[in-house]
């Protein structure tokens, strides 16, 4: 319960702020922006897929040839989107090189490389993997299995060879969804 204030203290407070002046302002005072809530197991779920999507068996697909462009998008992904992965119009935010990896060492370099991607909410993303023309009668190796893991990757929305001054058909720009952070 406030206590009252008798009429001396009252009188007292009036003289006290009787100069004072609201102030005035042309525009509402906006609340801080509250960052979104996100739910903790619901991201290292998604971070589970992700690695059963690299850890999880995989062959190679002996269809992706040295030459071969790449070319790949989710139902319901435009294809201006794709099309405009393919003439590098979207910022790369971050590059892996796997030339000189084996297949383990790569799948756990991509592994960690889009983990890290997705927690800084990189959109696209750019992963040299060769041409696999050392690779003799296995094809390109890296290549086939980089395809494959971006595949079965959900966070992958789309992903297409590079252009020529970016590696061309040795590497391929990935668009990741902002929703998988």
């Amino acid at each position: 319960m406030k206590p009252k204030l008798d009429d001396d203290e009252a009188q007292l407070f009036r003289e006290a702020v009787r100069d004072v002046k609201p102030l005035r302002t042309d525009r509402d005072v906006a609340a801080p922006r509250r960052r979104p809530a996100r739910a903790r197991f619901a991201r290292m779920e998604r971070y589970a897929v992700l690695d059963e999507s690299v850890h999880g068996e995989l062959v190679a697909d002996p269809s992706v040839a040295s030459g071969e462009e790449l070319s790949f998008r989710r139902p319901g992904v435009a294809e201006n989107v794709l099309r405009k992965l393919r003439r590098g119009e979207y910022r790369v935010s971050g590059e892996l090189d796997l030339h000189g990896l084996t297949v383990a060492q790569a799948k756990e370099a991509l592994r960690s490389f889009l983990c890290a991607a997705l927690a800084r909410h990189a959109g696209c993303v750019r992963i040299i993997h060769g041409k696999g023309l050392r690779s003799g009668n296995r094809g390109p190796v890296l290549k086939s299995v980089v395809s494959g893991v971006l595949r079965r990757t959900s966070a992958v929305v789309a992903f297409v060879s590079a252009r020529p001054v970016d590696g061309g058909t040795g590497a391929v720009y990935v668009l990741l969804s902002p929703s998988h952070s």
